[in-house]
């Protein structure tokens, strides 16, 4: 691996960030593990990885994609962890899209999404006044993005 290899992980407090960064560095990546609240730097410095301040809620398509120039992978862990249906549409679809997008504009080959097996097929199954069905849908529209990019 090559000293500049780098992973970017958004959600990069999440579980599967926490646990994902260790194994990355192990495996010679350096990893930006992105995070909204600076306070939670240090467990993400814990990980092993390098804590890099930034809302992707309100972040455009161009600061994404700038922080991801030069990187090889992105991984998108990061959700609105149950909050208001507008939150859960803010995250996981609307940051899922432009981090997608961006990833596209600065080269990234390989865009990694934490997404659920049945999210496409929940979309049918799931009552649409379920408080379950925001999540469905914001994770669902993401996917679909992703396999047209």
């Amino acid at each position: 691996m090559s000293d500049s290899a780098r992973v970017v992980i958004l959600g990069g407090h999440g579980k599967i960030a926490l646990l994902a960064a260790p194994k990355l560095k192990a495996a010679g990546f350096a990893v930006d593990s992105v995070i909204r609240n600076p306070d939670q730097s240090s467990d993400v410095e814990a990980a092993g990885a390098n804590p890099v301040v930034l809302d992707i809620e309100t972040a455009d398509t161009q600061a994404l994609a700038d922080l991801f120039a030069g990187a090889q992978a992105v991984v998108f862990s990061a959700g609105a962890g149950g909050g208001s249906p507008e939150r859960t549409k803010a995250v996981d679809l609307e940051a899922a899209k432009r981090s997608i997008d961006a990833a596209e504009q600065a080269g990234v080959k390989r865009f990694v999404m934490v997404s659920y097996a049945s999210a496409s097929v929940d979309r049918d199954r799931v009552d649409p006044e379920s408080s379950f069905y925001p999540y469905v849908e914001a994770k669902a529209g993401a996917d679909e993005h992703l396999r047209a990019s």
